[in-house]
């Protein structure tokens, strides 16, 4: 038998750090593969809550992010959860277009350790 915390509250805010960002780990509605890691502020949530379609928040540029903007290759919000401690977002999406990478690959995880260095595993 599961028997759950009962101090777990019935509902959370998110947890923003202190640049006011959050995690988001990004993943296929459909496979559950995942995409992609990036970050979100205030506004990025908003936006992606009421458009249903994925912003970001980019660090290096100090801006929101559409994902898709320029490449077409845009995030379709199915949904979305909060962790137990509200500190990362857990996006579920249509990935549309060749992928959710920059460099054009369906994932951003294509390194995988082994014999003791980071390597390529797949290539296209």
């Amino acid at each position: 038998m599961t028997t759950f915390d009962a101090e777990t509250p019935d509902t959370m805010s998110p947890c923003w750090n202190e640049q006011g960002l959050i995690p988001a780990v990004t993943q296929d509605h459909d496979t559950g593969e995942v995409l992609m890691v990036a970050w979100m502020n205030a506004e990025a949530l908003a936006l992606t809550m009421s458009q249903r379609q994925v912003t970001y928040w980019s660090r290096s540029r100090q801006a929101l992010w559409r994902k898709g903007e320029t490449s077409g290759s845009t995030q379709e919000l199915i949904d979305i959860r909060l962790d137990c401690d509200g500190d990362t977002l857990l996006l579920q999406v249509r990935q549309n277009g060749t992928g959710a990478c920059h460099t054009g690959r369906r994932t951003c995880f294509f390194y995988a350790y082994v014999d003791e260095t980071w390597q390529l595993t797949e290539d296209h």
